[in-house]
């Protein structure tokens, strides 16, 4: 560099890392789209992100205004508010009928936050980990920028697109994975794992070494039959779940951890270290949450009948192909027969029939060319208005 000029210096001092190279998540970009379209006036039907539109519990929203009250919003312990800790082990026997500790309990900036922990605490640099695509695409971004390889494995429609224990050990064998990452029910696709595909997939990967994270963001979510979680099948497995979407908390930024127990102080410390505690504002939110479930199983419901209309409806417009949609709130549907590039075929959507979609190839950089991800996190009314516009679009 020593003839190089001033520029050329100041631009390799400004070059960012090659770590932070990774792409953008594609929902991020639509929603721009969409607003760009909205603040000239247009009318969008936003189906592109997974964001409930009703509001967090009136017990969670209760519970805030009480604590702005108080005047202090203080730092909490690294790990949480040791009675939100509890709170959410108390939910395990409730709602599962297991026993999780409270101290196993971490109290995390949203599902994110808990993936970077995770990550931090269980892999190192250059380590594979197996994730199933099509999938959330941060799940192989973030941990590509922690220096990580994601191994993408593709699932088929003869497992319900679920990964099963023969594919993992497949991948294993051609070159060691040290982690697995499952969601269940899963983003974009909605399917889920009944508990012997679930235990099956844990069994193999514990019988190999292969460190087990379970995403159950959308645990609570769930219409073909109850999700299993991975805490009832192994002490060993970290699972991930959040506030975010059940109870309708996007942006409280909330979430927890249950680590397996020789993990949580390790996990202690990163979380001091990178974000000193998760806010307490939120963390006072998510424990009143829990006493708002009857309200958030009447959102639930919502969600119900606006699969079925989708279910009925979208093959009426021409969109005949998609994945089962047990949980969640996606629809991942086939638009092959209109396009091989879902990232145009989804912009041309936005532009002329004024609905937001995601291009599946955001979830699955191999076939997701062909699919598209639809919420249906919206109300009942927008489902049958994206409906029809689509059927005007697509005949």
């Amino acid at each position: 560099m020593a003839d190089a000029t001033p520029r050329e210096r100041a631009a390799n001092v400004l070059a960012a890392s090659g770590r932070s190279q990774v792409p953008p998540f594609m929902v991020m970009d639509v929603m721009a789209a969409a607003a760009r379209i909205e603040a000239e006036g247009g009318h969008v039907i936003h189906m592109e992100v997974g964001q409930p539109s009703a509001p967090a519990p009136r017990t969670a929203l209760n519970a805030a205004r009480a604590a702005l009250e108080s005047g202090r919003i203080d730092y909490t312990p690294a790990l949480g508010i040791p009675s939100l800790r509890e709170r959410i082990a108390r939910h395990y026997r409730e709602f599962y009928g297991c026993t999780v500790s409270h101290e196993r309990i971490v109290v995390t900036t949203g599902s994110s936050g808990g993936f970077i922990l995770a990550f931090l605490s269980m892999f190192e640099p250059g380590d594979r980990v197996a994730v199933a695509v099509p999938g959330y695409p941060p799940y192989r971004h973030i941990l590509t920028a922690l220096g990580c390889e994601p191994v993408l494995i593709e699932t088929s429609s003869e497992n319900r697109h679920a990964l099963t224990g023969e594919a993992l050990l497949a991948a294993h064998r051609k070159t060691p994975l040290k982690g697995v990452l499952v969601g269940s029910p899963a983003n974009p696709t909605g399917t889920m794992m009944s508990r012997e595909a679930l235990a099956h997939l844990m069994a193999a990967a514990e019988s190999e070494g292969i460190r087990f994270i379970s995403d159950e963001i959308y645990h609570g979510l769930d219409y073909a039959f109850p999700a299993v979680t991975a805490a009832e099948l192994s002490p060993h497995a970290l699972i991930i779940n959040s506030f975010s979407k059940y109870f309708c908390m996007t942006g409280w930024r909330v979430g927890w951890m249950v680590v397996p127990e020789h993990l949580v102080r390790t996990i202690e410390r990163l979380q001091q270290n990178l974000s000193i505690s998760v806010p307490m504002l939120s963390q006072v939110a998510a424990e009143a949450a829990f006493a708002g479930r009857e309200e958030m199983e009447i959102v639930k419901r919502g969600y119900e009948e606006n699969r079925n209309i989708l279910i009925e409806g979208l093959p009426k417009a021409g969109l005949s192909e998609f994945l089962p949609a047990d949980g969640a709130f996606y629809l991942y549907a086939d638009v092959s027969k209109f396009t091989t590039d879902s990232h145009d075929f989804a912009r041309r959507m936005l532009e002329q029939a004024r609905v937001a979609a995601t291009p599946g190839v955001d979830f699955d950089p191999v076939r997701g060319h062909s699919f598209l991800r639809f919420s249906y996190a919206r109300s009942a009314a927008e489902m049958h208005e994206a409906v029809a516009r689509l059927g005007k679009w697509l005949t």
